[in-house]
């Protein structure tokens, strides 16, 4: 894959590239929708990756080809939002050098050319290894010294500011820091990360993701509706997230937050208290050992999301159900064995699986039965987050 994206680079743009970077996709292994409210995660980066072969092209625009994908150029003299950008990479590009401009860095022009085995839309958060990747490239071209939450907090910026996606921190952090993270978002500025180490292989368990078929790409109002209402209900009790509103105060103004924001909105709220508790558990239990414990928070997980969070089906859907579906499907291949969960924003995408190694060639032939080939990724936790790779003679 490295050769051709230097072939790529040199047929594109003349010449050789002179840097390979790289930043993972990432996994949240807990703690589905907790981040936007301020509240705990634990996440990883996964195996699958976004590759850029990049060169200085001593011009004031940055040119980048992603594979698949038609030439995208931002010049750097502008670097202001721009409404007619917004959901595409020229957004992404621009808000991630403008929070290096704003933060004194002259950010020099490049080429580059990506490629990448994070699917967009699978849940693995490829856009946040795009933006973890372009701030690496940027931070290496300035001379360094941003640390990789900084960086984070750059990608974050730039997905809510610029491309119009209300995200948390979560993914650019699990992408930039890499390996698992147990996660505090109460200071939102820094949050406090912990790593942890555990080798899922070891304790006889395959990290899976099976891709339900369906695309993130429209349904971003979905999404945003998660953080909108949960807002709602916590400007209506006098807060700005919920994890200023203790929880003995949410359940004693219960009638007050029902009118105010909803009955879902509420729910949502319980499920994240709910799920604040299960990631320290979570943690707990992964640096005691206790992978059976894990597994049945993760059980838990998975149930309070599509139950309480509800970002399982998209509103108003009822033939398109996929992830419903594959949720289903895989619980009944697991027979009662491992666990599995709606991952990430949920509604569309890949749901997460661990699957007993001495099922996973049973469980990939059910799955891809029903999902089609190449629809069931293992994938392994890398320790690093965003990374410069090689410097080419």
């Amino acid at each position: 894959m490295y050769e051709r994206l230097k072939e790529a680079f040199a047929a594109r743009f003349g010449g050789r590239p002179r840097l390979l970077f790289s930043a993972p996709g990432r996994t949240e292994l807990g703690g589905n929708h907790t981040d936007h409210q301020r509240g705990l995660v634990l996440a990883a980066a996964v195996s699958a990756e976004t590759l850029a072969a990049v060169a200085p092209n001593g011009r004031r625009e940055i040119r980048l080809l992603s594979e698949g994908y038609p030439l995208c150029t931002v010049g750097l003299d502008s670097l202001e939002p721009r409404p007619e950008e917004r959901e595409s990479s020229a957004a992404l590009i621009r808000g991630v050098a403008a929070g290096f401009a704003r933060r004194g860095f002259t950010v020099p022009g490049f080429d580059a050319c990506l490629t990448s085995t994070v699917l967009p839309g699978s849940g693995l958060s490829s856009s946040a290894a795009f933006e973890v990747l372009l701030g690496t490239v940027i931070d290496r071209l300035c001379g360094g010294g941003l640390d990789p939450v900084e960086i984070a907090r750059i990608g974050q910026t730039a997905e809510n500011d610029y491309f119009g996606k209300p995200c948390g921190l979560l993914d650019q952090t699990a992408c930039a820091v890499g390996g698992i993270i147990a996660v505090d978002f109460a200071g939102p500025a820094r949050p406090q990360v912990e790593k942890i180490d555990f080798d899922f292989d070891a304790a006889g368990y395959a990290l899976c993701f099976v891709d339900s078929g369906a695309s993130h790409a429209d349904l971003t109002a979905d999404y945003a509706a998660v953080p909108g209402e949960l807002g709602t209900l916590c400007r209506a009790l006098g807060r700005e997230v919920l994890r200023q509103v203790p929880e003995e105060e949410f359940y004693a103004r219960l009638p007050e937050a029902r009118a105010a924001a909803g009955d879902r909105a509420v729910l949502r709220a319980i499920h994240i208290y709910e799920e604040n508790r299960r990631v320290r558990k979570q943690a707990a239990a992964l640096r005691a050992g206790d992978f059976d414990a894990f597994l049945e928070l993760v059980t838990q997980s998975g149930r309070s999301s599509w139950m309480l969070l509800q970002n399982v089906i998209p509103q108003g859907s009822a033939a398109h159900q996929e992830l419903a579906v594959a949720l289903a499907v895989t619980e009944k291949l697991l027979a009662g064995r491992g666990a599995c969960r709606v991952h990430g924003g949920g509604f569309a995408g890949a749901i997460q699986a661990y699957v007993p190694l001495d099922a996973l060639e049973s469980f990939r032939a059910g799955t891809e039965a029903v999902f089609g080939p190449g629809s069931c990724h293992c994938l392994s936790i890398r320790p690093q987050g965003g990374v410069l790779l090689e410097e080419l003679p």
